[in-house]
């Protein structure tokens, strides 16, 4: 049947050491010990050697990484600033729908901003002119962001 060789000889060792120092990839190493991909990658694992973190590691050490208020994207910050003064929202005055319009008719160029239930007979949409870079008015904007909501939330 099937002789006992093993795959890893001191000399099959030696060579993948060398290989590794000289920067060739696991596949590379491979080909040319007579190896699978798979046992070149198990064997620098269990030797210890590495070549430092992948791409996938150091994406991931950024994303956990804490986020400071400076994060925020600049341009909402500046469209909300606009919605409110001094951190301070806008005068309360009441919000007219001047040009309600129906799903089929909502765009860009209008107030996302849900009227009525859906499903009910009146159900539209505000329609009036939102603020640029925003899905709503003015009156909706002050309504969906509210300074100091997250915080408010977190400490919950």
């Amino acid at each position: 049947m099937f002789a006992n060789i093993p795959t890893w000889t001191t000399e099959r060792v030696e060579l993948l050491k060398q290989h590794f120092e000289s920067g060739l990839s696991c596949r590379e190493i491979a080909a040319h010990i007579g190896v699978s991909r798979n046992a070149v990658i198990g064997k620098l694992t269990r030797l210890g050697l590495t070549r430092g973190p992948t791409n996938i590691e150091q994406h991931l050490q950024g994303a956990t990484k804490e986020r400071s208020p400076k994060s925020v994207p600049r341009a909402q910050y500046r469209m909300l600033q606009v919605v409110y003064q001094d951190g301070q929202p806008a005068p309360n005055a009441p919000i007219a729908s001047e040009r309600p319009c129906s799903l089929l008719e909502l765009s860009h160029e209008r107030c996302r901003w849900p009227i009525s239930t859906p499903g009910a007979e009146d159900f539209c949409f505000c329609g009036n002119t939102p603020l640029k870079g925003m899905p709503y008015c003015v009156g909706h904007t002050r309504l969906a962001y509210k300074p100091g909501s997250r915080q408010k939330m977190a400490r919950a």
